[in-house]
This record gives structure tokens, C-alpha cells and sequence, in this order.
């Protein structure tokens, strides 16, 4: 039906709490809707017109919505970015990934320091942002990496650039990832996070490459390789799946970036297949730090990009833009929410809504992306009868 389906994750752009976030103390959280509801109304007539004001607790545009639009619900036990990104592609997370709310036992760190050959700072529940300045001295005076998690699966690497080189860096986070996080400490990510400025003065650069856990089960990616059909991954998407199934990889420094890669690939050398972006900085610049300003303004450039880039698309194109999770900026701490997350769509020629109601798996987007082209997976339930009957 498409040759080209091009998948957006708008990386952390919830919107409301999902039935169970209850058990994750998210019961009441809504990413959007709190971000307009404190920060004014959002300024996203692109989004809105494929539907997202149908679906979200944001105000409604009067122009006509020509989108599909939904919600998804999801069904991994949790809220972290590689769970809702490999449900999206046919792989939910049955059993939670380890996480150590009061750092990492010392055996851990006993192999971190015997494997790597450095010692650490740390090894604490923290912000990024927060434990460089705090540590930020001593690292500078020891060249001991700063080593800290959160209530995510992670752990997380910082080192300035000019202390611990960035080769050097991503060496240790591939050493810790392959034999430290091991067995029951086998969380989702190792994380490296160079940052570079003067005391007082650190800032986290865009150099920050994720060390993912490796897939237990068959991701959609691998079905649509092994089928001879392009699987390119756009941003953080190579690290999110550990490269399993993705047959080009082209990182990004920004949003802004990933949509003008994105736009290039179109373009170009992007024939038949998949083509997935991920938009990290909702999520680490905004959503984490809790700046619903910023968050906010971060919607509204997307959306002046997103109008531009849907003239880019052809005949045989199919866009779907969802999300992997929640995090709203005006909640407690600086985790992420367990919310709903919004699934919209369009193609050229469509002219009228179309309401897909809620899914009850993230899965459905990959499952619907197989049907395309006349595969199927394991997980979820295909919307492409919908798609078919519009454009009927």
C-alpha cells in the first residue's frame, strides 16, 4: 500500500495518565496537557490538524482535522525509553528491568573499577546536570568518572571531554556494558555523558551515546530486513535497539536535526522500508529538568518543521508520529510518567479524520507497519484496514 513509512517518537510527549499509573505514583500525571495548562496554549496547528487536540487535554484548533489519531496504551512493566521502544516493534518488556534506587551494590562498582581501571564518583540516585556541578571538581582534580542512575534502568557515565577523552569514554561504557551490568545487573543502558565548560559552568554535549541491552525476542526491525525492505534509524534509534535489525544508522545533535536528517533521507537514498526518528531533547533537556517552558517551545519548533516536512511527502508515503513514554515537567523528581501516549497519521490525499479510538498496545504501530507489506508479527493488532477504507 506504501513504500516508505517514516515513524516519529516524539521522546517523551505523554498525554495522560495511563489506567495503571497507579502502580508507578504517575496517577494523574498528563505531559501536554500540564504543559498547556501552566504554560499557556500551545501553538501546534500541524499536530493539531492531524488530530492530537482530539486526543489530548490541549485547546481545539478551528481548522479541520485530516489526520488518523488514537492513543495507545501500553502493556510493558515499564516506563523507561527502551521498554516503549521495542514494544512499539513488537517486543514488550514482560519483566521489569533492574533498577537501584540507592546507587549499585559494591560488587558492581568492585567490577567496575577492576574492569575498567578506574575508580568513581558517586554512584548515586541523581540529575545529570546536578551531580556534574556537585562533582564536577573532584572529577576535574582525580579524573574519576561520575557514575550515577535514576529510577530508570541506567547507569550513567559522566566525564568532561578534556579529562576522559570521548574514545576513552565510550570504552568504559562498552566494557561496563559487557561485563559489569551482567546478569541481575543487567540494566537497560549503559549511558555515556561527556560534558565539557569551566567549574560552574558544565554543559552536557550532544555526544551522549546509549549502550542498550540486547533483545530478547524477534524485533519487527528484523522482519522487514530479512525481507529485503530498508530499516534506517534516525537519532538515538541505532543505540535504543542495540543496531538489531536497523541497516543504516545516522545519529543526530538536536530535534531540529533529526527532522532535517529525516528530510534528507526523503529525499535521497530512503527508497522502500522503514525509516524511524527519535526526538530525545522533550524528554533530557525538557521533560527530566522539569522546564514546562522550554518543553513547550520544543512542541512548537517541531511543529513549524513537521508542516514543512509533510510537503515533502510523496504518494506512497505513510507518516505515523507517536511517543515512548511520559514525563511531565511540572511532576515530582525528574523521572518519567507511565501515560498514554498519542498516535497520529498522514498521507498525501487524506482529507478526512479518522478516529482509531485506544489501541491496547504500543505494538499496533509496528504490527500495522508489517501488514503494509504483507508481513505479521507476534504482538499487536494492525490499523491498515482503516488506512485502506480512506483511501478507498
Amino acid at each position: 500500500m506504501f513504500k516508505r513509512i517514516i515513524l516519529i517518537v516524539m521522546d517523551s510527549v505523554g498525554i495522560g495518565h495511563a489506567t495503571d499509573a497507579g502502580l508507578f505514583g504517575d496517577e494523574g500525571a498528563n505531559t501536554i496537557g500540564h504543559i498547556e495548562a501552566v504554560g499557556g496554549t500551545l501553538r501546534c496547528p500541524t499536530l493539531k490538524r492531524l488530530g492530537l487536540a482530539q486526543i489530548a487535554d490541549i485547546q481545539r484548533d478551528e481548522e479541520a482535522v485530516t489526520g488518523l489519531f488514537g492513543r495507545l496504551h501500553e502493556i510493558s512493566k515499564g516506563k523507561d525509553t527502551t521498554s516503549g521502544h521495542w514494544e512499539l516493534l513488537g517486543h514488550p518488556v514482560d519483566v521489569p528491568f533492574p533498577t537501584f534506587y540507592e546507587g549499585f551494590p559494591q560488587e558492581v562498582m568492585e567490577a567496575f573499577t577492576r574492569e575498567t581501571g578506574y575508580g568513581y564518583l558517586g554512584n548515586e540516585v541523581a540529575s545529570g546536570t546536578e551531580i556534574i556541578e556537585r562533582l564536577g571538581a573532584e572529577h576535574l582534580k582525580t579524573g574519576k568518572p561520575i557514575v550515577y542512575t535514576s529510577a530508570d534502568s541506567v547507569f550513567q557515565i559522566a566525564a568532561h571531554e578534556d579529562v576522559i577523552p570521548l574514545d576513552e569514554l565510550y570504552r568504559i561504557c562498552k566494557i561496563t556494558r559487557e561485563k559489569v551490568c551482567i546478569g541481575d545487573y543487567y540494566v537497560g543502558r549503559i549511558i555515556a555523558r561527556p560534558f565539557v565548560g569551566e567549574l560552574g559552568h558544565f554543559k552536557r554535549t550532544s555526544n551522549r551515546h546509549d549502550y542498550s541491552r540486547m533483545p530478547e525476542k524477534t524485533l519487527y526491525w528484523e522482519i522487514l530486513q530479512q525481507h529485503n525492505l530498508q530499516t534506517i534509524g534516525v537519532g538515538k534509534i541505532g543505540d535504543i535497539y542495540a543496531k538489531v535489525g536497523i541497516s543504516e544508522s545516522y545519529p543526530t545533535k538536536s530535534n531540529a536535526h533529526g527532522m532535517n536528517e529525516a528530510a534528507r533521507l526523503l529525499g535521497g537514498q530512503f527508497k522502500e522500508g522503514l525509516m524511524m526518528i527519535n526526538l530525545v531533547e522533550f524528554d533530557s533537556l525538557y521533560g527530566h529538568r522539569r522546564n514546562v517552558a522550554g518543553y513547550k517551545r520544543a512542541l512548537e519548533d517541531f511543529d513549524y518543521q513537521l508542516g514543512g516536512f509533510l510537503d515533502l511527502l510523496e504518494a506512497d508515503d505513510l507518516l505515523l508520529i507517536t511517543a515512548d513514554h511520559g514525563n511531565d515537567p511540572t511532576w515530582t523528581g525528574t523521572d518519567h510518567t507511565r501515560e498514554l501516549v498519542p498516535l497520529l497519521g498522514y498521507w498525501k490525499g487524506l482529507t478526512n479524520p479518522i478516529a482509531l479510538g485506544d489501541r491496547s498496545t504500543f505494538a499496533d504501530v509496528g504490527q500495522t507497519m508489517l501488514a503494509n507489506f504483507g508481513l505479521v508479527g507476534d504482538v499487536g493488532t494492525s490499523f491498515l484496514d482503516y488506512i485502506a477504507q480512506a483511501k478507498s
